[in-house]
């Protein structure tokens, strides 16, 4: 299943409102799981970004679940598709 990393910042209104985000999170957690997003991972950061998420699942379903997550808008997001040691190794296998 394919890997992505979400690093998100709050919005103004989400740091009005910081005191909800665990409660947030238990909501984006329920609809990723409807979703078919596995979560395997959060962590409320340091520095340029204030939440950091690993999750799996389709790409479809990741998309669906950021656009939902944004248009409540609380965080704005970067998602990244991360690549296993055994998909990295399976990607350079056939350069020349």
């Amino acid at each position: 299943m394919p890997a992505f990393i979400t690093l998100a910042s709050f919005t103004e209104q989400g740091a009005r409102n910081i005191k909800d985000s665990p409660t947030r999170y238990d909501a984006f957690k329920s609809a990723a799981e409807a979703a078919g997003v596995s979560i395997k991972s959060v962590h409320w950061t340091t520095g340029a970004y204030d939440i950091v998420i690993v999750s799996e699942g389709p790409e479809e379903a990741v998309m669906t679940l950021a656009l939902k997550t944004a248009a409540l808008g609380n965080v704005r997001t970067q998602t990244l598709r991360g690549f296993s040691i055994t998909e990295m190794r399976k990607l350079v296998g056939g350069m020349k």
